[in-house]
């Protein structure tokens, strides 16, 4: 049985991003205005970024188990350029974060637990069939 450790971690996000477009998970008016972080110079350009963000956090779910929106902050963070000061690392913005785990919860693909949310039977079903997909 093929698993989402088995298949090349972008691909895998793109097929899952593709099915959650298609069972139309709520995206914020806001996604596609804003920064994604104080590391970013712009906002993402690519209409598809809500869908890939979902499932990319979807993929981190099923690789550490249990994630929260700091963990999750750090690992979407970026080097912050400081002008004439060496670069530094500066956490993702949290609030794109928090609410696609928010539209995740509601949709039965992520359940809260103590420390943070983990992927459900159905989330972990839709990432093992985009990951066969992709085989």
């Amino acid at each position: 049985m093929v698993t989402a450790f088995d298949v090349e971690a972008n691909r895998l996000i793109e097929k899952a991003a593709h099915k959650l477009k298609d069972m139309k998970i709520h995206k914020p008016a806001f996604v596609g205005l804003v920064k994604t972080g104080a590391h970013a110079q712009r906002p993402p350009s690519d209409g598809n970024f809500w869908y890939m963000r979902c499932a990319s956090i979807m993929r981190q779910a099923y690789v550490m188990g249990e994630v929260g929106t700091q963990r999750l902050r750090r690992h979407y963070g970026g080097k912050k350029r400081r002008g004439v000061k060496p670069a530094r690392h500066a956490p993702a913005g949290g609030s794109t974060i928090r609410k696609a785990m928010q539209e995740l919860e509601k949709a039965g693909l992520l359940v809260k637990g103590k420390a943070g949310r983990s992927l459900s039977a159905k989330g972990r079903k839709l990432m093992d069939a985009a990951a066969k997909e992709c085989v």
